[in-house]
């Protein structure tokens, strides 16, 4: 008997199964009641054409794809592994395009390729805690390409009231159909092109507070018990890390 791992090795069935993935989402969206926080914040930079990176968690992943405006051209970065590649052809169907790459594998050719894209106007999407963890907690990556770009850096997340939240190392929210949901955006973070480490790394952790700051919200909005992030290892009296 095949296991699932051969089974997906199928082009075909990955396929089939990553369409069958976005007409969910699309069933969750249509058969939801649905409402957006700050959704002043991207219109404006749509509306003036100003590129940005959006953000988010990678456990709030599935509903992202309807908090975008598709009339404006995206490019989500995503891992190069099979599970990624799933991703990126299940997102497809919503017209966003992808950047394989993560800050394993790919980085280098991955942060050139979204440069690119938002000096060419366009925006990018960015799970800063993706693709292994540790569990809502930013990577710097994120504020590089900030920086390189000259663009803001805009939160966002969705919750459900029905829906269940997996083992997964991200924690990842199944949506179910029929629920009340509710997607909310932060405020932009900018970084500066002349930051230094210091700078880069109090954005870095500006993104990571409002990330959490609004999924917690989003959370308590649809009365879903808030999760928790994954914890930072320990440190002694000297600023190392314990023992």
């Amino acid at each position: 008997m095949k296991s699932a791992k051969q089974i997906l090795k199928s082009d075909g069935l990955r396929r089939v199964l990553c369409w069958i993935g976005a007409q969910f989402i699309r069933l969750v969206r249509l058969s939801g009641r649905w409402e957006t926080v700050g959704a002043e914040i991207p219109e404006r930079f749509w509306r003036e054409g100003k590129p940005f990176i959006l953000c988010f968690w990678h456990g709030r992943l599935l509903m992202m794809p309807y908090c975008w405006q598709r009339s404006k051209p995206i490019h989500m970065l995503i891992s190069q592994h099979r599970d990624g590649q799933l991703i990126a052809r299940t997102v497809a169907h919503f017209g966003i395009d992808t950047v394989a790459g993560s800050t394993s594998r790919g980085g280098a050719q991955a942060l050139r390729q979204m440069v690119k894209a938002l000096n060419g106007g366009d925006y990018v999407g960015i799970t800063p805690d993706g693709p292994r963890g540790p569990r809502m907690r930013a990577s710097d990556g994120i504020v590089s390409v900030a920086r390189l770009a000259g663009v803001p850096i805009i939160p966002a997340t969705y919750s459900i009231n029905r829906g269940r939240v997996l083992g997964s190392w991200d924690r990842f929210l199944v949506a179910w159909p029929f629920g009340r949901g509710v997607v909310v955006w932060g405020d932009p973070i900018e970084v500066p092109r002349q930051a230094d480490a210091d700078t880069l790394e109090a954005a870095r952790q500006r993104v990571e507070t409002s990330l959490n700051a609004i999924t917690e919200k989003a959370d308590r909005l649809v009365g879903r018990a808030p999760v928790e992030p994954d914890s930072l290892p320990a440190t002694d009296a000297s600023g190392g890390l314990a023992t």
